[in-house]
């Protein structure tokens, strides 16, 4: 029977009539409703004609979660007075409750995608909810994307829902054709901010982890939440393990403790969404409770900050979640959780001053996960670079090239990025790709159940207290009855049978540890690492691992390591799953990073040359070269003057001179006088180091080339202006004394040093190319008595006090009160009198 009541008690009703008129004018439409309006469980049932309103028609509904498609479908097939797998259906990756006679099936978008692969026309489908949109899952963008397609191509008559939980609903709108907006007002009362900060600092996110300070802190507000106010609590916390440590901490408090995830089993689930059975409780939930689900009973939330997003996992080399500070959006969110059935309040545990700080939405995951599977689901869909795909957000070209890169070196797609045969059979099977293939090339190599067995390792990285020895978690999870191991034989049961009876390798024999070994190899190629001793390994990527002093993998010649993680302060990383293999699986795994050649380079101050064998960065074998390629040890001595700088020349102070002179004259009058410094030289050392750089063998060789020699390669020969170095930027000036002087070329203006009694008469100051040089103007004994750019100046000011100064100091010198009276001279009065004589 129909629940009339409950149908009716739901405030998106009074936007029923628009969203008809919407989709019966434009075939599209945007729906803002907050959580709690009844969205996600009215609007398919209208749609659909279930309520009696309209002709019966067939509705997906796209989740982004798992838990989220369950509850829809249960809460809709209660709303009709029926169970699941009646006219309200739902499937989920592993689990799929339909019958003959559904009507709406609720899917997670990532088997909307899988479905449209196969079935673009999506036949006998009439309308499609995509709910959740504003969360910005990248499998929600793309499922919007390839519907579009669909519509514009093929199927004009299928109705589209972008159903949102915010009213930032302008991008979707835009996206969907100026699609109508429609707007829902839900039922909401006042919330009460209280700000429950630590009472010390604690350290950021970082990765998975998460400060256990701040769980302490969020166990304790719960506990004050209980005692300060009436109803159930709300607790959001980013993951599973913060749910388990907070309630581990909760152990005791007069309420019932439950925690809400995707990993929840559905009992549990189910209890949470029905509501109180009379006592108070608490429940600890992920950002899951967001939007996705409505938790009656609730009057308080506690917010712990933190969120999971989608990022590339560096440690695994997939896209995985890491903790971040909850945007302010999502703070929104939560704390209206308090206010739906009443007034209530929310417990924020961090400070007031940093909520202005956050990020006011969370980032697209397009911007920033790993896009390897992405990129494999538009390849099958026919448009490899995406471009023609209407997305809110472009991929990053970055990121996509490292996708395809990836796609490319397991064969999933062709040189041209085209998807191949065993790129369509990947995309199928509802894993990265990575590990789809592992799947396949492992079940060939270890048989189809061993290889599914160790994906499923791979899919959802076993708990801690498993080990990090892969194999030995094989076995444990094989006996295991906690909560991970009934998890794990669900997805190897899924991709056994993903693989067929009939997929080759099904009957081949080997240990378990070997197995292990190759797939996870097959999976992380780049992350195949041979041992250098001590528990130290460096893998084919170049980076180096390190293994915790118990672990007993330490005497392994290889690892397939399968997570790793570098803290930012550390040179290595630390393995924290790996499997034990041999060189031929390192080999078979990774064959396509296997390069032999000659190396020749310069390591440590020296030309190396070298025949290796390597596999990646490992070196399988080293034999030195005799004579080696002479077009590589150039390139290795370029690369020695790169590291080293062009001291490894040889320069006279005469040469070291000419270098400062000609970087002068670039500088003041440019071209055709060369950019002489290091990085111009190096650009083109063929025009200045030649033939002298190709002859020479070793870093002695380079030695003996003559830099200033080799710099007049460079002066500008071929329009007569070389004849004019000296002209323009003289080497010696002579000064009135009759003396040459070095003029020093190394700052911003030449500079003269020179004593003051030679300079008597000379009124002007000298200048170098147009530029006036700054005359240091000496004393008797050569230290710095004056220094002036205008000499006219000095003598009419400057030398009087100059002459008070010294003339005491050196009375054997010439001190005239007119400088400009007397003739310049280096000598001392009594020597001028001999030669006057």
């Amino acid at each position: 029977m129909i629940r009339t009541e409950a149908l009716d008690r739901l405030p998106v009703r009074t936007a029923v009539p628009a969203l008809r008129r919407a989709l019966d004018d434009r075939g599209v439409a945007v729906l803002c409703a907050p959580p709690g309006t009844g969205k996600t469980t009215l609007v398919p049932l209208v749609l659909a004609g279930l309520t009696g309103e309209g002709p019966v028609r067939r509705v997906v509904v796209a989740e982004p979660r798992r838990i989220a498609a369950r509850a829809a479908a249960r809460r809709m097939a209660w709303l009709l007075g029926e169970q699941p797998g009646g006219r309200i259906g739902f499937t989920v990756r592993g689990e799929r409750v339909v019958g003959r006679d559904t009507v709406v099936e609720v899917v997670t978008t990532g088997v909307l995608l899988q479905r449209l692969q196969r079935d673009q026309e999506l036949a006998g489908v009439d309308a499609v909810i995509i709910d959740e949109c504003h969360e910005r899952h990248l499998d929600a963008d793309t499922v919007a994307a390839f519907l579009l397609d669909v519509r514009e191509a093929i199927r004009p008559d299928l109705r589209l829902v972008a159903a949102s939980a915010t009213t930032d609903a302008e991008g979707w709108a835009r996206l969907l054709g100026d699609a109508p907006v429609i707007e829902a007002q839900g039922v909401s009362h006042p919330v009460e901010v209280l700000w429950a900060p630590p009472a010390r600092p604690v350290k950021p996110p970082h990765g998975m982890r998460v400060d256990p300070a701040l769980l302490t802190q969020v166990a304790a507000t719960v506990r004050r939440a209980l005692g300060e106010r009436e109803g159930d609590v709300l607790c959001f916390l980013p993951g599973v393990g913060e749910i388990g440590r907070v309630a581990g901490q909760l152990a005791g408090v007069d309420a019932e403790v439950l925690q809400v995830h995707g990993r929840a089993p559905a009992a549990v689930q189910d209890a949470v969404l029905a509501g109180s059975s009379g006592g108070r409780r608490v429940v600890l939930a992920t950002s899951v409770a967001e939007s996705s689900l409505t938790v009656p009973g609730v009057r308080v939330v506690v917010d712990s900050g933190l969120a999971r997003e989608p990022r590339t996992d560096h440690a695994r080399g997939l896209s995985a979640l890491t903790t971040v500070r909850a945007s302010q959006a999502a703070g929104r969110q939560r704390a209206g959780r308090a206010g739906r059935e009443a007034p209530g309040a929310v417990y924020r545990c961090w400070d007031q001053a940093e909520d202005g700080r956050l990020a006011r939405f969370p980032s697209p995951e397009i911007k920033v996960a790993d896009l390897a599977a992405f990129a494999l689901q538009a390849a099958c869909w026919g448009d490899p670079d995406a471009s023609s795909l209407a997305l809110l957000d472009p991929p990053p070209a970055g990121a996509m090239g490292a996708a395809r890169e990836v796609l490319e070196a397991i064969g999933a797609v062709d040189g041209g990025g085209r998807v191949t045969e065993r790129g369509v059979r990947m995309s199928r099977l509802g894993l990265h790709p990575r590990l789809a293939r592992a799947l396949l090339d492992g079940a060939r190599e270890a048989g189809a159940r061993r290889a599914a067995e160790v994906v499923a390792l791979l899919s959802e990285e076993p708990p801690r207290e498993y080990g990090d020895d892969l194999a030995a978690a094989l076995r444990t999870a094989r006996r295991g009855q906690d909560g991970y191991a009934a998890r794990w034989k669900q997805e190897v049961r899924r991709l056994s049978s993903s693989l067929g009876s009939g997929s080759p390798g099904t009957g081949k024999g080997g240990s378990d540890d070997a197995a292990v070994g190759l797939v996870a190899a097959l999976a992380f190629p780049e992350r195949v690492a041979r041992a250098r001793g001590d528990g130290a390994f460096l893998m084919a990527s170049g980076t180096g691992a390190e293994l915790r002093d118990s672990s007993r993998l330490r005497s392994a010649p290889w690892l397939a390591v399968a997570v790793a993680d570098r803290p930012s302060h550390a040179a290595s990383a630390r393995v924290r799953l790996a499997a034990v293999i041999d060189e031929s699986t390192a080999l078979l795994a990774a064959g396509h990073l296997r390069v032999r050649g000659e190396e020749v380079r310069w390591v440590d101050g020296e030309v190396v040359a070298r025949a290796v064998d390597r596999l990646g960065a490992v070196e399988l074998a080293v034999r030195p070269l005799k004579q080696p390629d002479p077009g590589l040890v150039r390139g290795a001595l370029v690369e020695g003057l790169r590291r080293e700088g062009l001291g490894l020349l040889r320069w006279t102070r005469d040469s070291e001179q000419l270098r400062l002179r000609l970087a002068f004259l670039h500088r003041v009058l440019g071209s055709p006088w060369p950019d002489v410094s290091d990085g111009a030289l190096l650009a083109e050392t063929g025009a200045w180091l030649e033939p002298e750089l190709s002859r020479a063998r070793r870093r002695s060789d380079l030695g003996r080339i003559d830099g200033g020699q080799a710099l007049r390669r460079l002066l500008p020969w071929a329009t007569g202006e070389a004849v004019r170095l000296d002209e323009l930027a003289p080497e010696r000036i002579e000064v009135p004394s009759g003396s040459r002087i070095r003029v020093e070329y190394g700052g911003e203006q030449p500079v003269l040093a020179v004593k003051v009694q030679e300079l008597f008469g000379m009124g002007e100051t000298p200048r170098v190319a147009g530029v006036p040089v700054l005359v240091h103007l000496l004393s008797p004994a050569g230290r710095p008595a004056a220094v002036t750019a205008d000499l006219a100046s000095f003598w009419q000011e400057g030398y009087r006090a100059v002459r008070a100064e010294l003339r005491g100091r050196y009375p054997k010198h010439p001190w005239p009160e007119d400088p400009a009276t007397v003739p310049a001279t280096r000598f001392t009065s009594a020597r001028l009198k001999r030669q006057g004589s």
